[in-house]
């Protein structure tokens, strides 16, 4: 009888353990900031998502090859910050080769892809990967700079295009913006 009692109590007390476990284990993972490429419902083949790793590299290495790291990532987020936007696809890809028209002329969301650049094969081999990379972290990984979050646009530090959006960050020589409320 002592026996079952030991096995009771001791069945109870792992149960509980593990319960206590799961809520401090659950508690420390939903501090963490990882935002997934794809929601639960849809599926991402592996070729979408090499497709996508590609557009994103080019674009980092296009954009920001001779930034630091962090405007490397700062330029890859702003893509993802936009396919989680409602007013921009929901594809990578369609957003960095999105175009729009005004006053009939065609205008890239990212210079390189409008100024020729995209005809180019990368010049420096060692950028490029490192572009690579930091469109892994971006797009695998979910790593995202606090100070970014909710931005939507960036421009050069040397141009001034007098945009109506509240300045977030300056990384590197890219000001990032996001949309007034």
């Amino acid at each position: 009888m002592l026996k079952y009692m030991r096995a009771i109590v001791f069945g109870i007390t792992s149960l509980i353990c593990l319960i206590a476990v799961g809520m401090v284990t659950y508690d420390k993972l939903s501090g963490l900031h990882v935002e997934k490429m794809a929601r639960p419902h849809e599926f991402v083949s592996l070729k979408d998502r090499e497709r996508q790793l590609r557009c994103m590299a080019d674009n980092i290495y296009y954009e920001a090859a001779m930034e630091p790291a962090e405007g490397k990532i700062a330029v890859g987020q702003i893509v993802m910050n936009r396919v989680a936007h409602p007013d921009y696809p929901k594809d990578p890809c369609q957003v960095i080769y999105q175009r729009n028209v005004f006053y009939s002329k065609t205008v890239c969301q990212f210079t390189w892809y409008c100024d020729g650049s995209v005809a180019r094969r990368p010049i420096r081999e060692d950028l490029w990967n490192e572009s690579y990379e930091a469109a892994k972290m971006v797009l695998m990984e979910g790593f995202r700079l606090p100070s970014l979050q909710g931005a939507l646009f960036y421009h050069a530090d040397y141009v001034n295009p007098q945009w109506k959006k509240v300045k977030v960050a300056k990384i590197g020589r890219h000001i990032f913006y996001r949309k007034e409320t």
